[in-house]
């Protein structure tokens, strides 16, 4: 059903609760009280047969059965639509489920439509009636109650967010390569949910702006100032997680180069000492090369080589060996090679 609560109240006490939306409508024409309808994704059907019976603007039950609108306060003669986007944090995924609440507040009546499971309006509905004294202010208190609880359940989500990004700042630091990754989704979520926060400070003002106009009791004036107050907190660590985040991606994006320039460093001083240890390799094997060339041209052992006749030619060849394999070794000395 989604009729979820049906209730008339008389004097902030609940008198009763009629079985359909049509003996909603005779109880009040009889009993002139508040009639407080509660729908949670209704029908087509259904949001027109309220809209008939109270006289609520077309372009309203459009924005209504089509859901999808944004934070708005639009009114239509005596009827005030009130459009608010609602939030719970699911930590698992760390991601924010947003949902829409439409709610019509007239002379007498109060018709809340839910388009998601949040937020907890029977959780309103209990707290009105413990207070009769300030649910047979009508409409009004019951309007400010639902945008007091709207605000108490975007702290929930404030927090997650806030722990989310206190662990990528750990990441940051600790150099986890899947953080950036990470930084990104979480600007995501809170880029939306500062749209879904962002106009409310100026719906709280324009409802204030009505205080004088719509003879708002003083008791409901300050109620409406106190949850303003809440969305201001909230808007304003909203803006913080943005600006925290932004500043983070500079952190990361500079560390990451820090990194990377201390890995080419490491590779640059790894490639240097190879080219050392090739150059000391090289130089040996010219030292011992000399010598090895000289033996070899005499140990082929022609017939017509003079020096294999000579008496000094096995000492000459030692000494051209000696002296050649030397001179090489003071060349590359002097070139540091050694």
């Amino acid at each position: 059903m989604s009729v979820v609560d049906n209730a008339v109240y008389v004097d902030g006490h609940r008198a009763c609760e009629p079985e359909s939306l049509e003996d909603t409508y005779e109880l009040l024409r009889d009993r002139h009280g508040m009639g407080w309808i509660g729908l949670y994704r209704p029908d087509a059907l259904e949001v027109q047969s309220v809209a008939k019976e109270f006289g609520i603007h077309r372009l309203a039950v459009d924005d209504t059965i089509s859901a999808h609108q944004r934070p708005k306060l639009e009114r239509y003669r005596e009827v005030l639509f009130t459009v608010l986007r609602t939030a719970r944090y699911l930590d698992d995924l760390e991601k924010v489920e947003y949902g829409e609440l439409h709610v019509f507040t007239g002379k007498d009546f109060v018709v809340t439509v839910r388009h998601a499971e949040s937020p907890d309006l029977a959780a309103v509905r209990r707290r009105l009636e413990g207070a009769p004294e300030l649910l047979k202010l009508g409409p009004e208190a019951v309007l400010y109650a639902i945008f007091d609880q709207v605000v108490d359940e975007f702290l929930p989500v404030v927090d997650g967010l806030q722990t989310d990004i206190d662990e990528i700042e750990d990441q940051v630091f600790s150099g986890d390569p899947e953080v950036s990754r990470r930084i990104y989704e979480l600007l995501r979520e809170v880029v939306k949910f500062e749209r879904a926060t962002q106009p409310l400070p100026v719906m709280i003002a324009d409802l204030r702006a009505g205080f004088d106009k719509y003879d708002v009791d003083p008791e409901l004036q300050r109620y409406l100032r106190d949850v303003g107050d809440h969305v201001e907190r909230v808007c304003d660590r909203v803006a913080g997680f943005r600006v925290l985040l932004v500043n983070i991606i500079g952190i990361s994006a500079t560390l990451v180069g820090q990194r990377q320039n201390e890995e080419t460093r490491r590779l640059s001083e790894l490639s240097l000492r190879q080219n050392e240890e090739v150059k000391r390799i090289s130089s040996w094997a010219a030292i011992l090369f000399a010598p090895t060339f000289v033996g070899t041209v005499y140990g082929m052992n022609f017939t017509q080589m003079p020096e294999l006749d000579w008496t000094l030619g096995y000492p000459f060849a030692l000494v051209l060996m000696f002296l050649t394999g030397f001179a090489l070794y003071l060349i590359f000395k002097k070139r540091g090679w050694l």
